[in-house]
């Protein structure tokens, strides 16, 4: 559901895996998981990685927006400066859970 709201929102999204070995990245010595990986490599992966630890068997999605939320040049529909990534997914995808309703 997540993947077509982009599509129609006009979105570029794309579905990481939860990578197992990664999961070693978010132990912690003094908290059960801390919430950033020991290497500047994989973020979103371990990022989610952390979140899953606390959704249980509830539905999440990880949307990262770190690297799209600026624009350095002008690109699609984004102007130079901060894009708003997200936004229009979030919209969508709450218009499309209400339909469902």
């Amino acid at each position: 559901m997540v993947s077509a709201a982009a599509v129609q929102a006009g979105e570029k999204l794309c579905r990481l895996p939860l990578d197992e070995d990664m999961r070693e990245d978010i132990k912690s010595e003094f908290a059960d998981v801390k919430n950033i990986g020991t290497t500047r490599w994989g973020g979103a992966i371990t990022a989610a990685l952390f979140l899953q630890k606390f959704a249980g068997k509830t539905p999440w999605v990880h949307i990262d927006i770190a690297g799209p939320a600026w624009a350095d040049k002008k690109r699609h529909y984004d102007s130079p400066g901060g894009t708003g990534y997200g936004v229009r997914l979030l919209v969508r995808l709450a218009g499309d859970l209400a339909a469902e309703k």
